[in-house]
């Protein structure tokens, strides 16, 4: 009864009825001398209005002081504009209905401010976005606008060696437009929670292979040496197999990309435990520790020297930790500047 606020003044109110009660009684002693009924009637009056007028002041204290707290923390916090939430001093003691009540404003009021700071931080990110997707589409339309104004307007004077060349070039780049569009139509339907992965049971080592062949000719022509690591007993992972496949082509691409000639990526997949462990390598010049946070956030570019600028959208890691939270995995990525660097993906065991 004492944990409800108006338990509590119900007792208070008893406690004051009862002290009234005594008084009356205490009168009433002296009341057999005629001469004084008078006088104790009228000290018996004063006395019960001035007790309830003290009790009614100590009442209304009671239910005021910590309303009014709370009312200035409520001013308070509106006049930051909704940004920095007041901390109440909630009496450790108390559990009644104002207490209640101060403690769902606080939460309240922290969590407005922190879903406004994730508000600003998307709007934030939204225009990054924008300015870097016209950033990386105005570059490919430029130069394939200028080869193929090119061809018509010279087209009679070029040879038919150059006439190809420039096609070619024209084709690069809008096979560049294309997979930018492309990846960011996935990335899109990932975060919407559009696609959901089409679970089957399959070697992951086999996979791992199969890409790797893919890349041997494109890592043959960039003079990289591409090996892959796969224990002879790794177990079979239950997953999607296309999501899969995504992210061993998004992370050797992003090794290559970043992994000057001669150096070496290595892909190895062994199991940990219950888990099936993805490690994807590279001798490039690695990432420092304070941009290792961020290089999964979407159209985020590690400049790492003179393999900063090769026209990377920037969305293919982006892509490949949607795709593992996807399954219930987990990425991780270690990098020691000069040495290399190494993403860690693990799958359960089917």
């Amino acid at each position: 009864m004492l944990r409800t606020l108006y338990g509590r003044l119900a007792v208070l109110l008893m406690t004051v009825f009862i002290a009234i009660g005594a008084m009356m009684i205490l009168a009433s002693q002296k009341m057999v001398e005629t001469h004084r009924l008078l006088e104790l009637a009228t000290d018996l009056i004063i006395g019960t209005v001035v007790f309830s007028l003290v009790a009614a002041l100590i009442v209304f204290r009671f239910l005021t002081v910590r309303l009014r707290m709370l009312s200035e923390s409520i001013e308070a916090f509106r006049a930051s504009g909704f940004t920095t939430p007041v901390p109440l001093e909630l009496p450790g003691n108390l559990d009644d209905e104002i207490c209640r009540l101060s403690a769902a404003f606080q939460e309240m009021s922290e969590r407005i401010a922190m879903q406004l700071r994730q508000l600003e931080d998307v709007d934030r990110q939204r225009r990054e976005l924008l300015a870097n997707v016209s950033h990386d589409l105005r570059t490919p339309l430029a130069s394939m606008q200028g080869y193929l104004e090119t061809l018509l307007i010279k087209s009679e004077e070029l040879s038919s060696e150059e006439r190809n060349r420039y096609l070619q070039v024209a084709v690069k780049h809008c096979e560049r437009l294309g997979k930018l569009v492309q990846d960011l139509f996935e990335l899109t339907k990932l975060e919407a929670h559009e696609v959901s992965p089409h679970i089957e049971v399959f070697p992951i080592a086999e996979l791992a292979q199969d890409v790797v062949q893919k890349f041997a000719l494109k890592a043959q022509k960039r003079r990289l040496a591409l090996v892959t690591t796969c224990e002879p007993d790794c177990p079979p992972v239950r997953a999607d197999i296309g999501m899969i496949e995504r992210v061993l082509e998004n992370l050797i691409e992003n090794a290559m990309r970043y992994t000057p000639e001669g150096g070496e990526i290595g892909v190895e997949v062994r199991r940990a435990g219950t888990r099936v462990e993805l490690r994807v390598r590279d001798t490039g010049r690695g990432i420092d520790g304070e941009e290792l946070h961020n290089i999964f956030d979407r159209y985020y570019r590690v400049d790492r020297a003179e393999f900063g600028a090769t026209g990377n959208a920037g969305l293919g890691l982006a892509i490949t930790r949607r795709i593992v939270e996807l399954h219930g995995g987990d990425i991780q990525v270690q990098s020691t500047p000069g040495l290399g660097t190494t993403f860690i993906v693990d799958f359960a065991v089917a």
